[in-house]
């Protein structure tokens, strides 16, 4: 169905919202997935904060423009899918890893982060990147270390100290 004049500028609006938010953006040949697919991948997307959508690669050129994304213009070409990360700058990375790994081979054409078109190869780097959550995590610990080590060493003095008195009281007791 064909889109009238208004409908088509109320989703170049709607994409460039999604685009002006999100972190990253991945362009990715949706062709020969069927429905089941495509709705796992919309269902994945959801729980990886990622925004999926099917544009007219026209309306999306326009919709990039003025965004971080705008370096993506030039290269939609063909039946693609947009994946915009809004949370997580790896979650759209991760999300097509794990439908690749899970269901089929998705072919990823373009990757942007922060204004910069990537490597379609770095996708796989990106999508290793720890969560927020995960690397947060990784920094307590790594932030915890130093004071866990000294607060044992100043416990090993005072064991050290007990067990030498223990020694000489069993000397004593001894002897």
């Amino acid at each position: 169905m064909a889109l009238n004049l208004e409908a088509k500028k109320q989703v170049v609006a709607d994409v460039a919202a999604i685009a002006s938010n999100a972190q990253s953006a991945i362009a990715a040949y949706y062709h020969g997935m069927d429905v089941e697919e495509m709705t796992d991948l919309r269902k994945r997307a959801r729980s990886h904060g990622v925004c999926l959508r099917v544009v007219k690669n026209t309306l999306a050129r326009r919709a990039l423009e003025n965004t971080n994304f705008e370096c993506m213009r030039n290269g939609l070409t063909g039946p693609l899918i947009l994946a915009f990360s809004r949370e997580d700058p790896a979650g759209a990375a991760r999300l097509f890893k794990e439908f690749s790994d899970e269901r089929r081979e998705v072919e990823i054409k373009m990757l942007a982060l922060d204004g910069a078109l990537l490597d379609v190869s770095d996708v796989e780097r990106l999508a290793t990147l720890p969560t927020r959550e995960e690397a947060l995590a990784q920094l307590m610990g790594v932030m915890k270390a130093p004071v866990a080590k000294f607060a044992s060493a100043l416990s090993a003095v005072q064991l050290k100290f007990v067990r030498a008195l223990a020694a000489i009281r069993d000397l004593k007791q001894t002897g």
